[in-house]
């Protein structure tokens, strides 16, 4: 693993990456169980062609399309939100003094005339405000209101249900405990040592 690797994630150590990329995928969910819901994940025992580090990137994402596919229903249905709406949600949530839309964009990898538009529609459901930043005529910050506080508040514990169960589904017992070592949150949540 790289020093610039190690520099953004400092959670991120070698043995949980090998720990990722050397267990078996066997463990997985059925596949005939859901059959149309579980992405194909990829083989993470390292006969391959790429490194380590880029086979655990596969199996997160494989982890991370399954939770997507769940949670998009799941938004629409409680929060009446697209789940890219829903994704702009969550991340202002976690900035209570709001953000500048070029930094929204950028954070979401987002083309900032698509988040124009999906900010307006956050707007026109009462979800956020927008303002001009002081002393930046060109500059907009968008936060949520206390109404889209409101409707996270309510909707969250149904969002982390949704989330565990997903990935409960798509990992296995090795990558779930491979998971809660970079991240500790979750081996509090789900009582893990």
């Amino acid at each position: 693993m790289d020093d610039h690797t190690l520099a953004r994630y400092p959670n991120l150590d070698n043995r949980l990456v090998q720990k990722w990329t050397t267990v078996t995928l066997d463990t997985m969910a059925d596949p005939e169980e859901h059959p149309a819901e579980l992405p194909e994940c990829p083989s993470a025992q390292g006969a391959g062609l790429l490194p380590k580090e880029l086979r655990a990137w596969m199996v997160l994402l494989a982890a991370m399309g399954a939770v997507e596919q769940e949670l998009r229903s799941v938004v629409k249905d409680r929060m009446d939100v697209s789940h890219d709406e829903f994704l702009i949600l969550c991340l202002l949530a976690e900035q209570p003094e709001g953000l500048r839309m070029t930094r929204v964009a950028e954070l979401l990898g987002r083309p900032k005339t698509r988040l124009t538009y999906q900010i307006a529609c956050l707007q026109h459901a009462g979800l956020v405000n927008r303002k001009s930043v002081c002393g930046d005529r060109r500059g907009i910050e968008v936060a949520l209101t206390d109404k889209a506080r409101r409707l996270l508040e309510e909707a969250s514990g149904t969002l982390a249900t949704t989330v565990t169960g997903a990935l409960s589904r798509v990992m296995g017992p090795d990558q779930h405990e491979a998971m809660c070592g970079l991240l500790p949150e979750l081996a509090e949540e789900s009582g893990a040592p």
